[in-house]
């Protein structure tokens, strides 16, 4: 979460649209953002099963399902639904039209 208090701009809130996400590099880690009905949610961007691009996933009730095995992650805490796996999760805030991410520890 956000430990230092320092935000890293990651672009537009517009440019990621609603029920979909986009792929980040922050201080050299991918991150995936998505656009939930609940606001923004960040994790990282590769599925810890074969490295599928999870930004490229179907979200539905709180998860990202990875599109090449079908894994489900939940958003907000990053476990995989059914799965001895997680993804880390990320602080995202949007502030007069912009994204800001904590940057990875």
């Amino acid at each position: 979460m956000i430990a230092s208090g320092r935000l890293v701009p990651i672009g537009r809130a517009e440019d990621v649209p609603r029920l979909e996400a986009r792929t980040v590099t922050v201080a050299g880690r991918r991150i995936a953002v998505y656009h939930t009905p609940a606001g923004y949610r960040a994790t990282d961007a590769d599925c810890p099963h074969r490295g599928g691009p999870l930004a490229d996933g179907l979200m539905g009730d709180g998860c990202v399902t990875c599109p090449l095995h079908g894994w489900r992650f939940d958003l907000g805490t990053g476990e995989a639904v059914g799965q001895d796996a997680r993804v880390a999760v990320h602080a995202v805030v949007e502030r007069d039209g912009w994204l800001y991410l904590a940057p990875p520890g």
